[in-house]
């Protein structure tokens, strides 16, 4: 299998396509491929050229940390839960996400996901529980990776200066029903960096990768 990546050694430095040979098991993820691809001390590309080491990150391999987020054939996606056996044809492209900054080939930089958060005071702080009862949706809520798919694939989010995307509207609504006292500020600032803005593509909700009712969230802030 031929495998192209976009690389890029520094956020300063030019993007470039550089293609591998895989000759393992097709029932590798797309991980283990890069795994395989920097296992070796001396990493060659598909013409046998000595390069470096492809950079990306992960922690848990197993789809509970949202850390090996990338694009595969044109596909967002989490490369731990991603499978070579499913992927049609005998190339794969392999990309870093384009809507957040690259630090290193496919390592890239979501802190603007917690910074958003931090400064519109998305936080559970004390509980103050309210009458909401729907406890399965607020566990689900809860699951969000923040690995930033959502906010890769929705036609609105850009670099996140003013609308912040899904899983803002679904830390909003898991914060207001955990902590009744923020409940009016909480959707102040839901509408102002998600509701007024959310032009309910709900791409979200389709790439998310633990399944998150984001229309939930919506429905039942917007009713708040």
């Amino acid at each position: 299998m031929k495998v192209k990546i976009l690389r890029r050694l520094s956020p300063v430095t030019e993007p470039y396509w550089e293609e591998f040979l895989y000759d393992g098991t097709m029932d590798n993820s797309v991980a283990g491929l890069l795994d395989y691809l920097n296992y070796n001390d001396d990493i060659v590309d598909i013409n046998g050229n000595k390069t470096t080491r492809i950079g990306w990150e992960c922690s848990c391999l197993q789809g509970m940390c949202g850390g090996c987020a990338m694009v595969v054939n044109d596909i967002p996606c989490l490369a731990c839960e991603t499978f070579l056996k499913d992927i049609k044809g005998d190339v794969i492209t392999i990309r870093p996400l384009r809507k957040f900054p690259v630090i290193h080939d496919l390592v890239v930089d979501r802190s603007v996901i917690h910074k958003n958060l931090t400064k519109s005071d998305i936080f559970i702080e004390e509980y103050r529980l309210s009458d909401e009862d729907d406890h399965a949706h607020q566990y689900s809520v809860a699951k969000c990776l923040k690995c930033g798919l959502c906010l890769e694939v929705c036609p609105n989010y850009v670099n996140g200066d003013s609308f912040f995307g899904a899983l803002y509207a679904n830390d909003c609504y898991l914060v207001s029903v955990r902590n009744r006292d923020k409940k009016k500020v909480i959707s102040r600032m839901y509408n102002e960096h998600f509701g007024k803005d959310c032009s309910k593509s709900l791409s979200c909700m389709d790439i998310c990768p633990v399944k998150i009712q984001t229309l939930t969230s919506i429905s039942k802030m917007n009713r708040q």
